[in-house]
Formats: C-alpha cells, structure tokens, sequence
C-alpha cells in the first residue's frame, strides 16, 4: 500500500522514503537531498542527469547556491518575476549540496519553487527536497496516481487531498543555466524566459 496521508508522505519524506506528489508542470518523485541515489536507481536515471532540488520558497534555496552579491541579485530578480512557477534555475553550487545531487557536475545545482498548494505544503515541512518527474528516465512523465503506483510500488503517494488525476498542466520546467554573465536556456518548457530583458551582468 503507497497511498498514505499527507502527515505520513511527509514524514516517510523526512525519514529517507521516495515520494511522490504533484506539482504545477508534472508529478515529482522526491526525496531527501541525501538520499538522491534512490531517485537515480528508481528511474534507472544516467548519473550525468542531475536532479532538481525544489523548495516552499526561494529563501529555502539561496544556501545551496554560491554567487557575487551581483549574481545573487541577478538570480532573486529572476525569482521574484518567475517563482513560484515552471523555471529551473542552474546556479552554482554551495558545498551544502550533496554530491549525489548531481554526480558527474556537482559545481551546478538546479533549483526550482513550484506554484502547487500541496508541493508547497509538503516542502515547507520536509526542507528542500531532490525532484524529478515521476517515471523511468527516457519515458514520459507520468500523469495519474494509478500509473505512478504500478511503475514505483515502493513510493509514498499522498491521495487523500486528491484523487486520481495529479493537477499539472503535464510539461516541464522551462531550465536556465546561469553562465556567470547571462542565461543559456536548456529545455524549453513550462515558462517562457525573456533572455533579452532578464538580467544580465
């Protein structure tokens, strides 16, 4: 049984378990920064595929990212204009990243504060958490409760709050790297970004 209260998913969260609970774009597959490895070998996930760390709120993210007080600027400008939404932002990472994170590149963290009542409810209270979408690396993100409970039978899903079908509007986060001068879009998704007016050093 991996249906379980909104209490349970966030405690199983914080005990170390995989997750899963929707999101604006599409449903997440979480855990604990820690922990990310159990995301990589759920998904069958490439290690040179880093994961996302997603938060209640931007305040929740700045530690994880290291900048010139510029930098700082430029990225909080962005956050303000854009979050909580469907953009990803690369930055540099902090040494409080895990390097499970992101294996093969763990200068880069990518961090995201999604615009969903319940995501922000479960992460307020479990921390940041490392997300990606729920299914197996190469495949379609997943869309139903059902589908994500046939392909993750160990996964806590939280159910209660809603049923069957997972809110989202099923694409992606727009992800933006920061190049240290300027943006560099990486995946064209959720959100358009405005690379000409969006800040630059």
């Amino acid at each position: 049984m991996t249906q379980v209260s909104l209490t349970n998913l966030i405690a199983g969260a914080r005990a170390g378990f995989l997750v899963s609970f929707p999101t604006d774009t599409v449903p997440a597959l979480a855990a604990i920064p820690e922990k990310a490895g159990l995301i990589f070998a759920a998904k069958q996930r490439s290690q040179d595929k880093p994961l996302i760390l997603m938060a209640a709120s931007a305040e929740d993210l700045w530690l994880y990212v290291k900048g010139s007080e510029n930098e700082y600027k430029v990225w909080q400008e962005v956050a303000d204009k854009y979050w909580p939404g469907g953009l990803t932002l690369v930055l540099p990472a902090s040494e409080r990243v895990p390097k499970v994170m992101n294996p093969i590149d763990s200068t880069t963290i990518g961090i995201r504060v999604p615009n969903s009542a319940i995501a922000q409810t479960i992460l307020a209270q479990t921390g940041p958490l490392a997300t990606t979408s729920a299914n197996f690396s190469g495949q379609p993100p997943l869309q139903t409760i059902a589908e994500i409970q046939l392909q993750f039978p160990q996964v806590l899903i939280a159910t209660t709050e809603y049923r069957g079908e997972m809110p989202g509007m099923g694409i992606p986060s727009t992800v933006a790297k920061w190049t240290g001068i300027n943006w560099q879009i990486l995946r064209q998704g959720a959100i358009k970004l405005d690379i000409s007016t969006d800040n630059q050093i």
